[in-house]
């Protein structure tokens, strides 16, 4: 899918054939074998990724994460993904990503530490803050990163807190970290809804996970005056056309950890929620997620893709012919609040100063501003696709700094 969808912008770009595998392929893809003591004595072994895309810009940047699913080409294709993410919104940084194929549901605490740990340690010999620079995804946290950050700085002899990022902030962390990449869709629906016209009080939206970024994103669209009338994750699915009560939705999933349980009367088919009537649908659970069959389906004005590669290159064709109904806000565009804000803490974190909550909340809103504005630039003046137009702009930005620094030896 990655693949393909370079395809279309280096035909759209017009970039010869020989400079395309230079582009697209990784420069690093490590594997290595995490084993680890489990709790009833025997030991484990975990398989454990680590994709470096480029390092043209500055150091790799990119989330880890803990599932059952992982392999080297899912972490290959969402590096090349961040790649574009980060040349998009003006970051020094090329793209990366890592992960551990395991269900991190199916370890105790102890045993969820010392995979963190054992995991890192593989990886000091690929990784450090002008190298390439961790953060969180799906299956790790806050946590995780603080232990992933201690094991590297017990190696140095020293404090290394800029190795990584989404830490606590009382480990180096920053403030507003955790609700960035959610707050950062709903300002974008916030930049759509004025381009459109539209008015965002009363307006309806779903929302399809309910993890960090699907949670945070709810409740910054329903205090902004929108409706949501649809939820869903992993566990359960719940809709409700007269609204449902977001914080109540939170207070349950963080004492349960699932939206299961909320509801007996709202319960729904997940595989209908973002085909819901609703002005902006949000999916921000796993990639691939639309097909051309959903995308045909969809009744939402705008589609905020929270999710990194939630619609395929299929739809990808599909909501191309309903540019005029569905207004698409890319993934690289939409989820880049994570990483922008992830920048924020590293650079915070070289320095040794330290922001407070509303100038980091500020500097955000700056950067997605100006990536929304050159997005909607580009597409209008190109009558292009959003999506190929963000994506045009990141592999413009790397191919340029590719050519300018040449090819060593």
């Amino acid at each position: 899918m990655a693949r393909e969808q370079f395809q279309v912008i280096a035909d759209y770009l017009a970039i010869p054939e020989d400079e395309r595998d230079r582009l697209l392929y990784p420069k690093r893809a490590i594997a290595v074998a995490c084993p680890i003591h489990r709790d009833d004595g025997k030991t484990s072994v975990f398989m454990g990724f680590r994709v470096q895309h480029h390092l043209t810009l500055g150091p790799t940047k990119g989330g880890t994460r803990f599932a059952p699913s992982v392999d080297i080409g899912e972490v290959a294709a969402l590096a090349v993904w961040m790649s574009w993410k980060c040349a998009l919104a003006g970051l020094p940084y090329g793209g990366a990503k890592g992960g551990v194929r395991v269900d991190p549901r199916s370890l105790s605490l102890r045993e969820l530490e010392g995979l963190s740990r054992r995991y890192m340690q593989e990886m000091i010999p690929f990784v450090g803050p002008q190298t390439d620079v961790m953060a969180p995804d799906m299956g790790t946290n806050e946590q995780v990163m603080a232990w992933f950050m201690d094991t590297y700085s017990m190696y140095q002899g020293q404090t290394v807190t800029e190795i990584v990022t989404g830490k606590p902030v009382a480990s180096g962390g920053t403030e507003g970290r955790r609700e960035a990449t959610g707050r950062g869709i709903a300002f974008l629906v916030g930049r759509a809804t004025e381009r459109l016209q539209m008015n965002p009080m009363g307006a309806t939206a779903v929302v399809q996970g309910f993890g960090n970024v699907g949670s945070v994103a709810a409740a910054s669209l329903a205090r902004m005056g929108v409706k949501i009338v649809g939820v869903s994750d992993h566990t359960a699915c719940y809709i409700d056309p007269k609204g449902l009560d977001v914080a109540a939705l939170e207070r349950h999933a963080a004492e349960r950890g699932v939206l299961a349980g909320f509801s007996t009367e709202l319960l729904a088919d997940p595989s209908e929620l973002l085909v819901q009537p609703c002005d902006i649908a949000v999916p921000a659970a796993v990639e691939r997620v639309i097909d051309a069959d959903i995308a045909t389906r969809l009744r939402c004005r705008i589609l905020a893709e929270g999710a990194n590669g939630p619609t395929t290159p299929d739809a990808d064709r599909v909501l191309n012919q309903r540019r005029g109904e569905v207004f698409v806000i890319p993934d690289i565009l939409c989820n880049a609040g994570g990483v922008i804000v992830s920048y924020f803490e590293w650079v915070q974190d070289l320095q040794h100063f330290f922001w407070d909550e509303a100038e980091v909340l500020n500097r955000l809103n700056h950067v997605l501003d100006r990536a929304f504005t050159r997005v909607m630039a580009r597409a209008g003046r190109d009558d292009v696709p959003h999506r190929t137009a963000a994506m045009a702009i990141g592999v413009e930005k790397v191919r340029n700094a590719k050519q300018v620094r040449g090819l060593f030896p």
